[in-house]
């Protein structure tokens, strides 16, 4: 079995799920080295075996625990899939559980609480961090009290009261610095969803109109030139249908442009829910729109505009408390193999044109 099977079987292949059961591996291991201190301690008679095993058996099961638990996927449901909240309290547990056995040895146990704070950094915020550095000191200030009664001549108060000291400055220390990284971790990520935010806002304003929500004339001739390239692929027929409002400018000059702006996301509203899926349409300029009918003939294709004309005939949008009617004139084009797609747009705008010289409110094909 090579390396990397190995590891995606222990790791699994999710690249998240991966980070953090290897953070859980580190974690464990740091734990390891801890319970080998606890058991030499044991081996060189300063620690009964009875408390050390029961503090080796608690120490593997809650680690291995938290690894099988990760690696199985459970702790997707959690807000912080990590654990490391949990992994913490239970490194604390155990740095204060290996400080009441280890007797003379108990210095070795400083460093168990210390490095396991610096994980909440990668996933914990700041006051929950300071909170685990306060709960880590009021802890050993417990246990310590407890030993120097119970056991004065192993644990002297006098030398508990410096262990206490040195261990709750280096605690709140780390807990601060661990605080302000998991601050900056916040900050940064904050800055990542805003930056992402505004990417985002900036592809859809350069494919989108402001206005109507429809795609934008840019962004339509590139999908004009996609579609004549399957045209050209596959053979399938596309039409090109150019929009216009009948009368629009008069509707801009007696009802406002507001009323104005107002028709025509109404009209576009009207449209997106007219057209079929396969169909895209954009404001191509002003009070005109381009329709891109895919996979359609002609005949075909006047149905659908039709259809679209006598849906915008009906609608009214409101300026100035004022219903506004609108009609709609349309010039149809079915693309020719051979043709560039320039020449259907301009056999589609004369074909608009011969809808308005005839009187408006019709579709003519060309």
């Amino acid at each position: 079995m090579s390396p990397a099977t190995l590891a995606h079987l222990i790791f699994g292949t999710d690249a998240h799920q991966r980070i953090r059961l290897m953070q859980t591996a580190i974690g464990a291991g740091l734990m390891g080295v801890s319970v080998l201190g606890v058991n030499y301690a044991a081996w060189a008679g300063l620690v009964p075996a009875g408390p050390a095993g029961w503090y080796t058996a608690f120490t593997v099961f809650c680690y291995a625990g938290f690894f099988v638990f990760i690696r199985l996927g459970f702790n997707r449901i959690y807000a912080d899939p990590s654990l490391a909240l949990a992994q913490i309290v239970t490194a604390l547990v155990c740095g204060v559980w290996a400080y009441a056995i280890t007797g003379p040895g108990r210095g070795a146990a400083f460093a168990t609480p210390i490095v396991a704070m610096m994980f909440g950094m990668y996933s914990l915020d700041p006051r929950t961090v300071r909170q685990l550095g306060w709960l880590g000191v009021a802890m050993f200030a417990g246990v310590m009290s407890v030993m120097a009664w119970l056991q004065p001549a192993v644990y002297d108060p006098k030398v508990e009261f410096l262990h206490f000291f040195v261990l709750a400055a280096m605690l709140l220390a780390t807990a601060l610095l661990a605080g302000q990284l998991a601050r900056l971790r916040h900050r940064l990520r904050t800055q990542k969803a805003e930056l992402a935010q505004a990417l985002e806002r900036i592809q859809d304003l350069a494919t989108h109109d402001e206005l109507t929500g429809l795609f934008n004339r840019r962004h339509m001739q590139t999908l004009l030139q996609l579609e004549h390239q399957r045209c050209m692929r596959s053979g399938h027929p596309f039409c090109i249908v150019m929009l216009d409002m009948d009368h629009f400018k008069g509707v801009n000059d007696v009802h406002g442009h507001a009323a104005g702006d107002a028709v025509l996301r109404t009209f576009a509203d009207e449209a997106r829910a007219a057209i079929r899926g396969s169909d895209t349409i954009a404001r191509w300029g002003g009070e005109e729109f381009l329709l891109l009918m895919t996979d359609t003939r002609s005949p075909l294709g006047r149905l659908g505009v039709e259809r679209l004309r006598e849906r915008v005939a009906a609608l009214q949008a409101t300026g100035r408390g004022v219903p506004v009617s609108v009609t709609l004139s349309a010039g149809l084009a079915e693309h020719r193999a051979g043709e560039p797609v320039s020449e259907t747009i301009s056999r589609a705008d004369q074909a608009l044109y011969l809808a308005k010289a005839q009187g408006r409110n019709r579709v003519v094909v060309v």
